[in-house]
């Protein structure tokens, strides 16, 4: 093996993706698939969101009939889960939900491909505009993220975080106000 190809194994070795072996930038749409008659109320959520989403841009007759039938299917899934996430919002591939009770985000904030949400968790408007998270945040319970920031690919947010500056790309932030534990070298 060449020196070249060794330095490369090792940059590949330590960059987030690799350690994690999620993408930042690809939607994993197998992480939203739910099979037929599964009870899984968070993929079902996110399943009349999709429907919703691809039959306002749909010009087919019958659109307007399955847009409002998503809609339904929305606020259903929205009460049996306790979570608000509106039908219009912008939302990347591969969102997990595991229990997304209390869940809130705002229409406005964008959620790149394949980040994970736990419980309780608020992104929101803050001072000057809403958040934007990119590819592969881990969010965990009951945190807050506030503001027009930006959470980086691979970043972490610790549970009952409150977060109201920018965090940068593989980094963790905790505590409340959140503060940067942790960036990876990239």
């Amino acid at each position: 093996m060449s020196s070249g190809a060794t330095s490369s194994l090792q940059r590949e070795r330590h960059s987030p993706v690799a350690d994690e072996g999620i993408s930042a930038e690809a939607p994993d749409w197998s992480r939203e698939h739910k099979r037929r008659l599964q009870w899984a109320p968070s993929l079902a959520l996110l399943a009349s969101i999709r429907s919703y989403q691809r039959h306002v841009t749909a010009g087919r007759p019958w659109s307007g009939f399955l847009r409002r039938l998503a809609v339904l299917r929305h606020r259903w899934w929205s009460a049996v889960t306790g979570a608000d996430i509106p039908v219009n919002c912008r939302i990347a591939g591969g969102l997990l939900l595991p229990h997304p009770n209390g869940v809130v985000i705002h229409p406005e904030a964008q959620i790149g491909p394949n980040c994970l949400l736990f419980q309780q968790v608020t992104i929101g408007m803050g001072s000057g505009g809403v958040p934007r998270l990119e590819g592969h945040v881990d969010v965990g319970a009951g945190a807050k993220i506030l503001g027009r920031i930006t959470i980086g690919r691979h970043a972490k947010i610790g549970a009952n975080a409150v977060v109201l500056c920018d965090v940068p790309e593989g980094a963790t932030a905790v505590g409340i106000p959140a503060r940067i534990i942790h960036a990876s070298a990239s």
